[in-house]
């Protein structure tokens, strides 16, 4: 595979976790959540680079983090936008020259396994896109603005998407130009490049996948990664 760009998103303040540090930078195992998920991209020897879209107060700090913990394929720190999908839009733009391949990741994902990133990498150059994702385990009910259940969709068929997802960098640039000149706004990038009519194809991933939400998130993070390391109970 040719050059593999990665955009982790971590522009977002994330008023659920209810701090007023944003949940990106918490500390999880001694260490803010963000550097964890960007250590993750700097052990993987196919990532060839990585674009960080942070807020615009963050950048600086962020900068001190490259130093700090050796992130040497860090390449572009920048200030992300309005929503989410207008910040995955400015790091696609920093991308080094070259890139052919593109990991969009959600900076407050720090528990996705190398395996899973490269799973997913392996379908896209196959198929142009993939994504993570596993099996609901929960029955899902529809809801209407009253509260009352409106229907109950088959579970078989129901997936909760997570990061990373991986295209083809120009796939994933004509699906944004795209919404942006329909003036679409998406909640994932793969809702961005089903509208062009390429099929996202599906990896399944793991529960251990958090993103790391709410205040509850952290201890289940702290206990996942001192499973992982052995020195925790499975």
């Amino acid at each position: 595979m040719n050059k593999v760009g990665a955009i982790v998103v971590a522009a977002g303040k994330g008023s659920r976790m209810r701090t007023a540090e944003s949940k990106q930078y918490l500390e999880l195992a001694g260490k803010p959540i963000l550097v964890h998920t960007l250590e993750l991209f700097e052990r993987i020897r196919e990532v060839d680079s990585v674009v960080l879209v942070v807020g615009e107060g963050d950048v600086s700090r962020c900068e001190s983090y490259k130093t700090q913990y050796g992130l040497d394929k860090v390449t572009r720190i920048v200030a992300g936008g309005g929503e989410r999908q207008d910040s995955v839009s400015l790091g696609l733009k920093a991308l080094p020259d070259g890139t052919e391949w593109v990991l969009v990741h959600d900076g407050v994902r720090p528990l996705v396994s190398e395996q899973q990133v490269l799973a997913c990498l392996d379908k896209a150059a196959v198929t142009e896109a993939a994504v993570l994702a596993v099996p609901v385990k929960d029955t899902i009910k529809v809801v209407n603005d009253k509260g009352h259940i409106v229907s109950t969709p088959d579970r078989k068929s129901l997936w909760a998407i997570q990061t990373p997802q991986a295209f083809r960098l120009s796939l994933l640039l004509q699906a944004h130009q795209m919404a942006g000149q329909d003036g679409f706004v998406g909640t994932d990038d793969a809702m961005l490049v089903e509208r062009t009519g390429v099929t996202v194809h599906v990896v399944e991933g793991d529960y251990y996948n958090i993103k790391i939400t709410t205040p509850e998130d952290l201890p289940w993070a702290e206990w996942i990664m001192g499973s992982r390391r052995g020195d925790g109970s499975k």
